[in-house]
């Protein structure tokens, strides 16, 4: 099949983002599976890159025209940026914009398969290009989908958040019934369409320690949050809790899951960063097109020493191929659900070897379609 042209926004220019950038792409085998089309400019690569790896760019005006096995670039600013490596400044805001606002227009209009986002640094960002508390809410916004789900995935873990990127003194009065509902029904849809799960369980957690222990420690869990799984489970999701999250992880109940939920940014991220070992990726569920990024920062104390691993870029790559190729089948498999069941008939027959025991005749990518 062919390869997916996914897009990849440069980040912060002055961070880790074109340092891994590079090494993911140079990685062996894998302009097989991807082809990437950059945007950012040649000067800021030329800057990064180093003599001994097999990093070459060609330059396009529109994805549409990159080609498999290279990697293109399209320029999103003429003047030149002075590049402070490890150190964040407005000019290096500048540029992060003017690559994200490129990328998602492509992105929006079709003409990349999916995105994957390098880190960004929200505090340089110029506020009237960038008024976001990050990607997950522009990218929200600029794809027209009413809501959506910060959902970090690293394997079998998949944790998703209630709330973003809002102060913890405002997280009491976000956490409301219809937004765990409205999570958790964008998880369960998530799971199905993006990860192939056909009948995905989700684990809730509490919001108080101790899950409020049975009002001692605030009613929310009991008033608010059990009400909303219940009301998951009357429209026909397999969702439980909610759960104390210190027993849940620690316990190591959280396996027994497809995903979990979590009420905010730091209650699920913390023991999703300690159980991903680096390689976790942030995938933003509920969009009308595929968006993923690395689970780390713009990492400035890392830039020029070579020392930041690609590991988490090469999971959001393949994660963003994964998730579009899932979507893919899972919308086939709808609107065809009888042709679906029979095909899977006809495989099982052909590995029984009734069929010549040649390899299955499998759809997949854009079918030749740019």
């Amino acid at each position: 099949m062919d390869p997916l042209r996914i897009g990849i926004t440069v980040g912060d220019v002055n961070g880790i983002g074109p340092e891994v950038i590079v090494k993911a792409l140079t990685r062996r085998g894998i302009l097989e599976l991807v082809t990437p089309v950059i945007y950012a400019s040649e000067a800021v690569f030329a800057a990064y890159r180093t003599e001994d790896d097999d990093f070459a760019l060609q330059s396009i005006t529109d994805p549409e025209s990159a080609e498999d096995g290279t990697i293109s670039l399209v320029s999103c600013w003429e003047e030149a940026v002075e590049l402070t490596p490890g150190q964040p400044t407005a000019a290096g805001g500048r540029a992060a914009a003017r690559s994200l606002e490129r990328a998602v227009a492509d992105l929006k209009e079709g003409k990349l398969d999916a995105l994957v986002t390098a880190p960004i640094n929200k505090s340089v960002m110029p506020k009237d290009d960038f008024p976001y508390p990050g990607h997950t809410e522009m990218l929200t916004q600029r794809l027209g989908a009413e809501e959506s789900l910060m959902f970090l995935v690293s394997d079998d873990l998949r944790v998703g958040v209630v709330t973003n990127h809002i102060p913890v003194s405002q997280v009491a009065t976000q956490v409301t019934q219809a937004r765990i509902l409205e999570k958790i029904n964008i998880m369960d849809a998530s799971l199905r369409a993006d990860f192939g799960i056909e009948k995905p369980l989700i684990g809730v957690l509490a919001l108080n320690p101790h899950a409020g222990d049975e009002g001692r420690i605030g009613t929310e869990d009991d008033k608010v949050v059990r009400p909303a799984v219940e009301q998951a489970k009357e429209a026909g999701i397999m969702a439980l809790g909610p759960y104390p999250a210190d027993g849940f992880f620690g316990s190591g109940k959280f396996r027994k899951f497809d995903a979990v939920l979590a009420m905010y940014h730091d209650q699920g991220l913390v023991p999703f960063k300690a159980l991903s070992f680096g390689k976790g990726v942030n995938f933003t569920a509920g969009l009308p097109a595929i968006r993923t990024s690395p689970d780390h920062g713009t990492a400035y104390d890392l830039v020029g020493q070579d020392q930041a691993s690609p590991d988490s870029f090469l999971a959001a790559l393949f994660l963003a191929r994964e998730t579009y190729l899932n979507r893919e089948r899972h919308a086939e498999d709808t609107a065809n659900p009888l042709e679906s069941r029979m095909h899977l008939v006809y495989k099982r027959k052909a590995r029984a070897g009734k069929s010549g025991g040649g390899k299955s005749d499998r759809k997949g990518g854009r079918g030749g379609k740019r």
